[in-house]
């Protein structure tokens, strides 16, 4: 038998775990590496993504700043109607302040008799650069009489600077001065320093010293009490970080100060710090940088600051809420007197230079400069047409400055005639008070400036802009189109064209019957096509519209300036047509300008911060009418203030001074107008109520005294008419509408297109007798 076979050994595992564990151990070692090199990837792409955020937002866009919108300058020449109240509130909206012995110091006057000694300041605009100068102003007899400088030469014109009328903000509601180190006064940087950062010029965006201070102050009190930022560190948090207090904010805050000191120069880090720091709160406007905060709190620039007011700007750095020096003026002397100290003991200031601005008070202004409009109605206007051009980013945060066309001195006479004139109006037809409201516009007759806009009774509150939004119908106004078209035909109608004014029933539409009337519910036969007008007779308006036919009535209309959609139903010649005041300055205007028409414009430039002019609105006139029909139109509008429905402003315009205009009145007196023009501005009233009940007020009783107020407070000029080449006058017979002499009865002047003259005469002017007394008198003469 053979051997039995031994049993077959197991192969030993422990050399396959060993290398299992060996392989286990060596792949452990790698994770940590591997950790820390995603760790630093990850933190080395996170440090170049807020590098990246430092360099990109630092130099594209350091500050968020407000739009400044100016007012036209004033000009002064010797001859021009203004009186010496006018200048004298002027210089109020400049703030300028009154001088007792000379006016030493720009934006200073003293005032001299019958005028003033004003020391301007200098400024630049787009129309050129003002040097800062004294000037003599003499008036008399209400205009300016002599203009002259300090040292009695005679001066041909000189322009007071324009008036900061409104700020556009920002949506945080920011605002700022700007002010380049060079600007400062040497003693502020160095205040500040020395109280907030007095390592500044040592560490590289982080003290790790003011760190370690501010850590032990938190571990103590459990909860953070000290921030131990620099100002490099602060200015961080303002630009690009939120206030919450957390780590991993001053993580970032730390990473972002130290890499904004690898890019920037430490004087350009503190210029922007001290133009970018929050010191106050003016309602909802925040007040950030030393140059604006120097004009809150003391009405001066931050160059003419003396070392207690510095001390001041740089305690408030600390808390502008807890250390207002309006509401809290123990603390902040208290907190201004320790930098005072502080900057004594880091020798900046001697200690006798202390002790004298320590014992100095707080000199802080009981009420600064508003930071709301004055003129709310008219900054609508400029907000409108920026629009057109502008994001509504672009004009918070580009620092842009609008120059616009406002006339402040016209603005505000415009304001005080319409509340003045409601009120007279409310009490004389016993009315409770607020019960009427007005809008009015103010533009120049010839390039379309606007001067004033007045949205309602209450203008320096910004509520709803009636001159703008309000569309309402114009009644009577509307007939200067009718009575365009038709004198720009002058082979068919002149203004001697006898008119039907017999009861009138149009038929139109599905068996719709229209039947116009006239105010004084009478008729009155056959009449002139100027009388008319004058009187604003509906009957004969109506045939002669209808007559014209609707669509090139309202084709006329649109040339004119009226904007909206004008339906073509009969009523609309009698002007049953909802238009705001503003388009109504622009129909009157180009009427007032011979036919030409000027685009209404607020804005007559923009302009970057740093001087140069981004954009202008030029002059754009376009011909719209005839000038020899417009001229005759003009003429009839005169005649509607010498003898028709606006003769009462005989009475209320200074004597000798001409207009022409035309009332307007709606259906039961809801809507009062008066539109009408000189010879240098158009203005236009509407007088009504919100809900849209009667006044009991026609153009002539409600609008007009306001307008001629207005008129009156602006030293309007006369009308002056240029009469075209192809116009000549001749004497009419309003009866036949023919040709007569001046000497008979009821004989009116009126202007015709050569070759479309009456081609008879009136039975006054065929008289034997007349020709008889006439030839006798040219043998006397």
């Amino acid at each position: 038998m053979g051997r039995p076979s031994s049993p077959r050994k197991r192969p030993s595992r422990k050399p396959v775990r060993a290398r299992k564990r060996a392989a286990q151990t060596r792949r452990s070692r790698h994770w940590p590496w591997l950790v820390l090199l995603v760790f630093v990837v990850s933190a080395g792409l996170y440090v170049a993504y807020l590098n990246h955020l430092i360099v990109s937002q630092f130099e594209a866009k350091r500050y968020a700043l407000p739009a400044r919108v100016y007012s036209s300058p004033l000009e002064l020449y010797t001859g021009e109607r203004i009186d010496r109240a006018d200048v004298g509130e002027a210089l109020r909206l400049l703030h300028f302040h009154q001088s007792g012995n000379s006016a030493a110091n720009p934006g200073s006057y003293q005032a001299l008799g019958g005028g003033y000694l004003i020391h301007t300041r200098g400024f630049s605009s787009p129309d050129g650069d003002e040097p800062s100068r004294i000037l003599r102003v003499r008036f008399a007899e209400g205009r300016l009489q002599g203009l002259s400088s300090a040292d009695g030469k005679a001066v041909a014109l000189a322009r007071l600077a324009p008036i900061l009328i409104a700020k556009i903000y920002p949506q945080t509601h920011e605002d700022r001065i700007l002010v380049r180190m060079s600007e400062l006064p040497p003693l502020l940087p160095k205040a500040l320093v020395s109280v907030e950062d007095r390592r500044f010029y040592q560490h590289h965006g982080v003290d790790p010293v003011a760190i370690g201070r501010a850590l032990v102050a938190d571990l103590r009190a459990r909860r953070f009490v000290q921030g131990g930022s620099t100002l490099t560190q602060q200015l961080v948090k303002n630009f690009y970080l939120s206030n919450r207090r957390s780590l991993w904010r001053k993580f970032n805050e730390a990473i972002m100060a130290v890499l904004l000191e690898l890019h920037y120069h430490k004087r350009t880090i503190l210029e922007t710090y001290l133009n970018e720091v929050y010191l106050g709160q003016d309602g909802r406007r925040a007040i950030h940088g030393v140059g604006l905060a120097s004009e809150f709190y003391f009405g001066r620039p931050v160059q003419r600051l003396d070392t207690a007011q510095v001390a001041l700007l740089v305690a408030l750095v600390r808390g502008p809420t807890y250390y207002d020096p309006r509401r809290h003026p123990e603390r902040a002397l208290a907190r201004r007197n320790l930098v005072l100290k502080e900057m004594a003991r880091a020798g900046e200031i001697s200690a006798a230079a202390m002790r004298r601005a320590q014992s100095e008070p707080l000199g802080v202004i009981r009420k600064p400069v508003s930071s709301v409009t004055p003129f709310p109605d008219f900054l609508d206007l400029v907000r409108a047409q920026l629009a057109r051009d502008y994001r509504p980013d672009d004009l918070r945060t580009e620092g842009l400055l609008i120059y616009t066309t406002l006339r402040p001195l016209v603005q505000l006479a415009a304001q005080r005639a319409v509340d003045q004139g409601l009120r007279a109006l409310e009490q004389r037809h016993g009315m409770k008070r607020d019960t009427l409201e007005a809008a009015a516009v103010v533009t120049s007759v010839g390039n379309g400036e606007v001067y004033a806009v007045v949205g309602g009774r209450r203008a320096d509150v910004d509520g709803f802009n009636r001159a703008l939004d309000a569309r309402r119908s114009i009644g009577s106004l509307f007939k200067a189109a009718t009575y365009l078209t038709a004198l720009e035909q002058p082979t068919r109608y002149t203004l001697a064209t006898l008119l039907d004014d017999k009861p009138l029933a149009y038929r139109y539409g599905q068996g719709k019957v229209w039947t116009p009337q006239n105010y004084d519910r009478e008729n009155h036969g056959e009449v002139t096509l100027m009388d008319a007008l004058v009187h604003s007779y509906n009957v004969s308006s109506a045939r002669l519209g209808l007559d014209l036919g609707l669509p090139e009535v309202i084709k006329t209309a649109h040339d004119l300036g009226i904007a909206q959609t004008i339906p073509d139903y009969p009523a609309t010649l009698l002007g049953a047509v909802p238009v705001p005041p503003i388009e109504i300055a622009q129909m009157y205007q180009t009427l007032a300008a011979g036919g030409y028409r000027a685009p209404l414009r607020a804005i007559q430039a923009v302009v970057r911060p740093r001087g140069d002019t981004l954009q202008r609105y030029p002059l754009k006139v376009e011909r719209m009418a005839p000038a020899d029909a417009v001229y005759l139109l003009d003429a009839a509008l005169h005649e509607v203030t010498r003898r028709g429905t606006a003769q009462s402003l005989r009475k209320l315009l200074p004597q000798g001074m001409e207009v022409a205009g035309k009332t307007g009145t709606t259906n039961d007196l809801r809507d009062s107008w008066f539109a009408g023009f000189g010879g240098r501005e158009v203005t236009v009233v509407w007088v009504g109520r919100d809900d849209n009940k009667p006044t009991g007020l026609t153009g002539a009783t409600g609008a007009l005294p306001i307008w001629a107020s207005i008129m009156r407070g602006i030293h309007a000029e006369s009308l002056q008419m240029t009469q075209p080449a192809n116009v000549d006058w001749l004497t009419i017979d309003p009866k036949t509408g023919l040709r007569t002499q001046d000497y008979c009865s009821g004989a009116q002047w009126m202007p015709f297109v050569k070759g479309s003259e009456p081609k008879g005469d009136s039975p006054c002017r065929a008289s034997p007798v007349r020709r008889a007394i006439e030839w006798f008198k040219g043998l006397l003469q």
